[in-house]
């Protein structure tokens, strides 16, 4: 196959965070996806449907000249959010979803729930008028090693969660375990996203040659016997897993630090290592509905009409690319890609 010609895809899980940093990473989603969910974790947070409003405002006068885009709004869960504004943010017609952070989880998520049993009313609010949840799906406690922190979540907290509000809509944000591929597979109501770092890398991709910070996020990458059960969920074609980026621009001195931040810069080149990880198992026919049907499919929202093509033309993603103040490593700096973006929108 030398071409792919997609319905133009959206992504269900990015940061664009504000200011010059927004208005350097937008071009880079605007050229690939019509829509994106946008993440809520702003220092200060996006609580509250006014927040959001003007983020929205801010995030569309920022869209290249020309170009058409749809930012899909979230608001941050806190131990204080009310159901009042559940029913504000159902009603503005542009929050899709409320996202849960556990506290101390990751970037700017202090402000996150100490205890899913504090928004008991909230998720009552939000199974009533039918908002989805997007879970950070992590424990935070010290004493459970990092690589398992996603399957002590499902156990501890998921499991019951589900049972508590079985008619809430949720989404298991950036899935990195088999066992979230099995409890998604076994849950009604429940989807998941799926970044292209886990679908193509392992965490020895850390450690080759030295450490790798840019290839550190959050959930960390983990074994290989992991990676095959994400990577066949997201190729099998199966609606409940679609395209999430969770694409983070951090400058590059505050990835290559004594503490480095947690996230992989992805949306330069996305929908190619999209197509680089279904192509590694024969599987480009599924890149269409998993990119383009299955998220808009589970948010109630049309597919979009427009197209986007990828051709065979190998190329090599940049070592650096312009960010303020600093420079942004973009995931997989320097290595060639066989898959190139040749005609958007």
């Amino acid at each position: 196959m030398e071409a792919l010609t997609l319905t133009q895809p959206d992504d269900w899980h990015l940061h664009l965070r504000d200011g010059a940093a927004l208005r350097a990473v937008l071009p880079h989603t605007v050229r690939q996806f019509a829509r994106a969910i946008i993440m809520p974790n702003l220092h200060p947070p996006i609580r509250q449907v006014s927040e959001a409003a003007a983020y929205r405002r801010r995030i569309l006068a920022a869209v290249p000249a020309g170009q058409l885009f749809e930012p899909l709004m979230t608001l941050y869960l806190t131990d204080h959010t009310s159901p009042a504004e559940i029913f504000a943010a159902q009603a503005s017609g542009f929050v899709k979803a409320v996202k849960y952070y556990p506290a101390g989880a990751t970037t700017h998520s202090e402000l996150g729930v100490t205890t899913l049993d504090r928004c008991n009313q909230v998720f009552e609010a939000m199974e009533a008028v039918d908002l989805p949840l997007l879970l950070h799906g992590e424990v935070t406690d010290g004493a459970v090693d990092v690589f398992d922190r996603e399957r002590v979540f499902i156990e501890r907290h998921l499991i019951p969660l589900k049972q508590r509000f079985p008619g809430l809509r949720m989404v298991f944000e950036h899935i990195t375990t088999l066992e979230a591929v099995q409890y998604v597979l076994s849950t009604d109501l429940m989807a998941a996203t799926i970044t292209p770092q886990h679908l193509l890398l392992n965490r020895n991709s850390l450690f080759q040659g030295g450490l790798r910070p840019h290839a550190y996020c959050l959930p960390v990458l983990k074994r290989e016997h992991h990676r095959q059960a994400i990577l066949q969920a997201a190729t099998a074609g199966n609606p409940k897993f679609f395209l999430g980026t969770d694409s983070a621009p951090h400058s590059r001195d505050r990835k290559e630090s004594a503490c480095g931040c947690a996230g992989c810069y992805s949306a330069l080149h996305a929908m190619e290592l999209y197509a680089e990880a279904f192509e590694s198992v024969n599987a480009l026919d599924k890149l269409e509905a998993f990119a383009s049907f299955y998220g808009p499919d589970f948010y109630h929202l049309p597919r979009n009409s427009g197209s986007l093509t990828l051709t065979k033309k190998p190329w090599q993603v940049p070592q650096t690319l312009p960010f303020p103040d600093s420079e942004l490593i973009p995931l997989g700096a320097g290595q060639t890609l066989s898959w190139q973006i040749a005609s958007p929108g």
